[in-house]
């Protein structure tokens, strides 16, 4: 099975909630530090637990490499043993054989997952190395398209001389190439990052992608509201959606609560609110 089509049932069954794992070690609670393991083996310990707190809820996990190689390459084994779907945050986006080399260590060799995600700034030729992936062990990636930070008014959005926007470039384009990769469900193994805080294009740009399934980061911490989200899935599916401080450091605002059950409680209340705003739709 293509791994967009486990994730497109893994949101169905559960939610669009994707769990980041982006865990810096100040983010576990002192008491709960254990001071006989390195700092790494905190940090992965503490994701095992988020992750097996949240999986009845949460779509997918994302997992960066913050502060320890050994955690996120722990991380990434555990999801795999688990049968969770797994993205690799690495943002790639090198070419020629860097980039086969690239492919091969986060699809098919020590830190493995299901899917990653690529920077195309260097063109085509920087997405290509990873399709031998998606034909043969069904792999997926998203790639950069409109992203959620500040920044990305700075080239993202300049205008084109056909009135395109230079996100409107990069969308078609990744559009057009993802045809070669369709599921079963629909949607393309060739992903598309969305990012979640700036609305005003959500309904062209679901509308202009269908095929493409969405990775939308910004809901929470950057401010992406489920209101907002919502207008990037359909009917509630086509993407997922990430979280990653609001689930890791929950405990904070959940006085008296383990940070586990927090991160539970957190992903709840997300899946709750973005169903619901999906329904208004």
């Amino acid at each position: 099975m293509l791994q967009v089509d486990r994730l497109y049932e893994a949101v169905a069954e559960k939610s669009p909630v994707c769990v980041g794992l982006d865990t810096d070690f100040s983010y576990i609670p002192a008491e709960c530090v254990d001071k006989t393991l390195s700092k790494g083996e905190n940090i992965f310990r503490f994701n095992r637990d988020i992750i097996e707190a949240t999986r009845s809820v949460a779509g997918c996990f994302k997992a960066l490499g913050l502060d320890g190689m050994l955690a996120y390459k722990s991380t990434l084994e555990y999801l795999r043993r688990e049968g969770l779907v797994a993205i690799a945050d690495i943002k790639r986006g090198d070419i020629a054989k860097t980039a086969e080399m690239y492919a091969k260590a986060h699809l098919d060799g020590e830190f493995e997952a299901d899917f990653v995600t690529l920077a195309p700034y260097m063109g085509l030729d920087s997405i290509t190395p990873y399709t031998k992936y998606m034909t043969e062990k069904g792999k997926g990636v998203f790639v950069l398209c409109r992203t959620s930070n500040p920044g990305a008014k700075d080239y993202e959005y300049e205008k084109l001389a056909d009135g395109r926007h230079v996100y409107d470039l990069v969308g078609d384009k990744l559009s057009a190439m993802g045809k070669d990769y369709m599921g079963a469900h629909g949607y393309s193994s060739l992903g598309l990052v969305i990012g979640g805080t700036h609305i005003e294009e959500a309904k062209e740009i679901r509308a202009k992608y269908r095929d493409s399934f969405f990775l939308i980061p910004g809901y929470g911490a950057q401010g992406g509201t489920a209101e907002d989200i919502a207008q990037y899935l359909a009917q509630g599916n086509g993407g997922v959606v990430n979280s990653s401080r609001s689930v890791l450091l929950a405990y904070k605002k959940q006085p008296g609560t383990a940070y586990a059950e927090a991160a539970y409680n957190e992903c709840v209340h997300m899946k709750e609110a973005i169903a619901d705003a999906c329904s208004k739709l």
